[in-house]
């Protein structure tokens, strides 16, 4: 099992924690980690767009000049794709982007980007993040007394101080054990984990 220093929001390590290999300790699958990307990605998608054809859009129904002995390019409707006011050649519409992954996949493609981030030494935990009040300076310190500037904090709950105190810090992203996904854990330089969250990941995922 791998072992991790615990800190404390000072930035002194204040002692380790066994991390459990069911979780943090698998067999890294890219595949799987890509695929969990992609499938959240395409999931975000509204999938809304729409444009007019030449068949949609209003007018165009005389041709404009006859056939022959005009000068002029023959044109049958003043609502081809090269006249103005005229339809868009392959117009977009609305469609479906979600790709479905079943649950083993998620998990293990989780537990992968865990322990990715483990074996980079990515994976920070600290002993508790509490604050009496919501300051942005305060949760600021902790980043910079852990040496860390991009990072996904994972919380047990929905600890309001907490969350609203890293709100509007860039690039810094609070979640619940619940709401974390591999697109963050990645996206994230360092995932800084509380060990109650870590206890609760271990729990839901080993």
């Amino acid at each position: 099992m791998a072992n991790v220093s615990v800190f404390n929001m000072e930035g002194k390590e204040v002692g380790t924690l066994e991390l459990n290999d069911a979780v943090f300790g698998v067999e890294v699958n890219e595949h799987l980690v890509h695929m969990a990307v992609v499938a959240q990605l395409a999931n975000n998608r509204q999938g809304t767009q729409k444009a007019k054809t030449r068949s949609e859009v209003s007018g165009g129904g005389r041709k404009p000049w006859r056939q022959k002995g005009t000068g002029h390019a023959r044109q049958g409707s003043t609502r081809a794709p090269q006249w103005t006011g005229g339809g868009v050649v392959f117009a977009p519409t609305p469609r479906d982007y979600t790709i479905r992954l079943n649950k083993k996949e998620k998990r293990a493609a989780l537990k992968s980007a865990l322990t990715s981030r483990v074996q980079e030494n990515k994976f920070i935990v600290v002993d508790e993040l509490k604050f009496d009040e919501i300051k942005t300076k305060k949760f600021q310190a902790v980043m910079d007394n852990l040496k860390v500037s991009k990072a996904l904090v994972v919380l047990t709950d929905n600890d309001q101080n907490t969350v609203l105190s890293a709100r509007n810090i860039a690039g810094v992203k609070t979640a619940s054990v619940g709401t974390i996904n591999v697109y963050d854990i990645l996206k994230y330089n360092t995932v800084v984990a509380t060990k109650a969250a870590v206890a609760n990941i271990e729990e839901v995922y080993a």
